[in-house]
């Protein structure tokens, strides 16, 4: 009786463990983005798992505020806040006397939306 050694020489290559997907993930969906997802995937011409493949690996994603940005911006809210009362103090007062506070202030403010538009 003879034996056949290797059997299985045709048919599809066995796929590297970087092609292999062994990952499954869940989405809960409302009905209305199912059936967007559904319409692009069905204009695009593939399925729904390898259209939200495709948004995965071309989606830009910005990262949250950090805590420093945050105080940056609560500085810059409250220096706008001290702009509004030197402008109300200037109206009842005479602007001759606020002149050097409101300058002072605008340097202030030049630097810290420069620093805002650093850290973004």
């Amino acid at each position: 009786m003879k034996r056949i050694k290797n059997r299985n020489t045709n048919g599809r290559p066995s796929k590297s463990l970087y092609e292999k997907k062994s990952y499954k993930v869940t989405v809960k969906m409302a009905t209305e983005e199912f059936y967007t997802l559904k319409a692009k995937a069905s204009f695009a011409g593939i399925n729904h798992s390898e259209f939200i493949r495709r948004c995965i690996r071309s989606s830009v994603v910005k990262q949250r505020l950090t805590p420093q940005l945050m105080g940056y911006i609560r500085k810059l809210c409250g220096m706008a806040n001290n702009v509004n009362q030197i402008a109300r103090t200037a109206n009842t007062v005479g602007y001759s006397d606020i002149h050097s506070r409101c300058i002072s202030m605008t340097k202030n403010l030049d630097r810290l939306i420069k620093r805002i538009e650093n850290d973004c």
